[in-house]
């Protein structure tokens, strides 16, 4: 799905992962679902390219409906991924503290336990091989992403900021559908290891330049960092 030039959205508004693409190649933030691999393919065939332009991968985090097929663009591609020092173990071996639930209602949260069976969401392959980056590094692929470190959903959350797409990528340090309860809008996501730490990462993004906020669960707000992030904590 086409969002804007150079801005590409798989999955929908109960999982979804993204590709800037570039002259000089795509850059893929995060990885859904496993099941996801066939709407990459699918999307690539659209823009007229295929896995050979791929250069990178950039986790948000390492919980498992992000890193859905990283393992297997990383080895049947060569693609490298990139994920946070904090997130690494978590996106190599699926190791993360328990949290609780929170509000939820039956129908949203079948719903999101249904996509994800169908994308195959319980057959997730953790990778195998990570990239480690940190705060503030501008990594050297399609667009120059710049990395803003965002913990509390996990110890590794990263904003992923690409100026040349207008785009600041979230993953889950926000949310703008709850998975659990249905309810729309900028709001804490749920699952987050340190609500308070979460909420007090915003003020990191509220500075930053771009026309788009791209969360990994929810509709693409079309709008400022600094707007989603007041909107956040007034949810």
């Amino acid at each position: 799905m086409r969002l804007a030039p150079n801005l590409h959205r798989l999955g929908n508004d109960l999982v979804a992962c993204y590709l800037v693409d570039t002259p000089d190649g795509i850059t893929l933030i995060d990885a859904g679902l496993p099941g996801h691999w066939r709407d990459l393919q699918r999307e690539l065939q659209t823009l007229g390219k295929s896995a050979d332009d791929l250069r990178g991968l950039v986790l948000t985090h390492g919980d498992s409906d992000h890193i859905g097929f990283a393992e297997r663009l990383r080895r049947e591609h060569g693609v490298p991924v990139y994920v946070h020092s904090a997130d690494a173990a978590r996106a190599r071996t699926g190791e993360k503290p328990k949290t609780p639930f929170g509000p939820m209602r039956i129908g949203p949260t079948l719903g999101f336990l249904g996509y994800s069976i169908s994308k195959n969401g319980l057959r997730t392959r953790h990778v195998a091989e990570v990239t480690e980056i940190g705060d503030g590094d501008v990594l050297d692929l399609p667009g120059s992403p710049v990395i803003v470190g965002m913990p509390g959903h996990s110890p590794g959350s990263v904003g992923v900021h690409v100026p040349a797409a207008g785009a600041l990528f979230v993953g889950d340090a926000l949310t703008t559908r709850h998975v659990l309860t249905g309810r729309a809008g900028p709001q804490p996501a749920p699952f987050t290891d340190d609500p308070d730490e979460a909420l007090a990462s915003l003020d990191r993004i509220a500075g930053l330049e771009a026309s788009w906020v791209l969360p990994g669960h929810g509709t693409p707000w079309e709008t400022s960092p600094a707007d989603v992030a007041e909107a956040v904590k007034k949810a």
